[in-house]
């Protein structure tokens, strides 16, 4: 396991449409879901009914720490509804799995992908 960890994210509005990158590296912990779920929480403000498409890179990511699964779990559940589609790049059948779970929580489609472009030309549909 690497003690290198952390989630980067980028993100791009235009009017009620906002699109979110994100690149997960490493085990996830509590304190990283304190820094960015204000990010994505401030994308969202004073915008009418978002339409959020997402993609995360996960071909880095090997899990979260047990809070900071909680805190993906809470975010899922406070604001599942606002998300169109989510995109997952990953590289491990568990990534796979994980992203049927979570589409459980999100009322957009969620798919997961093992090729970068198939993703991107995805949501781009």
């Amino acid at each position: 396991m690497s003690n290198i960890h952390g989630i980067h994210i980028d993100v791009e509005q235009v009017g009620n449409q906002i699109f979110m990158e994100f690149k997960a590296i490493g085990t996830l912990t509590h304190s990283d879901y304190e820094k960015i779920t204000p990010l994505i929480e401030d994308a969202m403000e004073g915008i009418e009914d978002p339409i959020i498409n997402v993609y995360i890179d996960g071909t880095e990511f090997e899990g979260w720490q047990l809070q900071a699964a909680w805190d993906d779990l809470k975010l899922g559940l406070k604001h599942g509804r606002k998300f169109h589609k989510v995109a997952i790049y990953g590289n491990q059948r568990w990534q796979e799995i994980m992203s049927k779970v979570g589409a459980w929580f999100i009322s957009g489609e969620v798919r997961y992908f093992d090729d970068s472009m198939d993703a991107i030309n995805w949501l781009r549909v």
